[in-house]
């Protein structure tokens, strides 16, 4: 039984005709994009180093305008069902040869056709599958890193204000020696540097804590996040506790010979 005929296929088709290249270069790129959707078939001849690949990229574009303004299809939905091309006239050329001869040049032209069509349902729900799951993979990666590079910024923000208020707490207190060695009776001065010293403890051990605390949020996080872990933990302590209530008798009563 004979297939389906060109001209017969379903789907948008555009057609370029008397291109000025021959069908055998015009067939390697299209087997290349045959069968595949529009957006990867795309992409092949973008990066492809054929000059036809150009001259069919268009034609593809031309296609799936089609598509969407004729008959109001998805862009997102097709694919290419069916690429051919055809032998066009040949256009005769001559050049001189030696001794007054002649040679013939013969310039191929050649017509393509790209029909695009819409995807069946089920390779449309793989498709939707898979970009979903890259689209949630991307989304964990990025938040991921996000939260990566907050707990160093605030690790390293509060490293640099305990050490500053550390420096400060020292530069008070050497204040307060030397002016106590010294034997300045200004006892304002006196009590400002040493007031600067508790506030500069005060601000250290407060970039500590706030650390500490995020450090214990974080640890929190992450076990709330693996919660079977805790389930399998208490499950052989529940079952320990089962076996126990289940045979109470062998504990309570006792023995002939403990009786005797």
């Amino acid at each position: 039984m004979p297939g389906v005929k060109t001209n017969e296929v379903e789907g948008t088709r555009a057609v370029l005709r008397y291109c000025r290249m021959s069908a055998y270069k015009a067939r390697e790129v299209l087997d290349l994009i045959r069968g595949q959707d529009v957006a990867r078939a795309a992409e092949i001849l973008r990066f492809s180093e054929r000059d036809a690949a150009r001259v069919i990229g268009k034609l593809l574009d031309s296609a799936v305008a089609n598509a969407r303004n004729n008959d109001e299809l998805d862009p997102d939905e097709l694919f290419v069902s069916t690429a051919y091309a055809d032998e066009g006239a040949t256009i005769k050329r001559w050049r001189p040869r030696a001794r007054g001869r002649a040679t013939r040049i013969r310039k191929r032209t050649c017509h393509i056709t790209v029909i695009v069509s819409r995807m069946p349902e089920d390779r449309l729900e793989r498709q939707r599958a898979r970009q979903a799951a890259e689209l949630a993979l991307r989304r964990a990666r990025r938040v991921a890193g996000q939260r990566q590079s907050e707990a160093r910024r605030r690790d390293r923000s509060a490293g640099e204000e305990a050490e500053v208020a550390a420096e400060a707490a020292e530069v008070a207190a050497e204040a307060a020696e030397a002016a106590a060695e010294q034997g300045i009776v200004d006892d304002q001065a006196v009590a400002v540097a040493m007031a600067e010293a508790d506030f500069a403890e005060t601000k250290a051990a407060r970039a500590e804590t706030e650390a500490v605390e995020t450090e214990a949020v974080e640890t929190e996080a992450a076990e709330t996040e693996a919660p079977g872990a805790e389930i399998e933990a208490e499950a052989p302590e529940a079952e320990a506790a089962a076996a126990e209530t289940e045979a109470p008798e062998a504990k309570t009563e006792p023995t002939e010979e403990e009786g005797s």
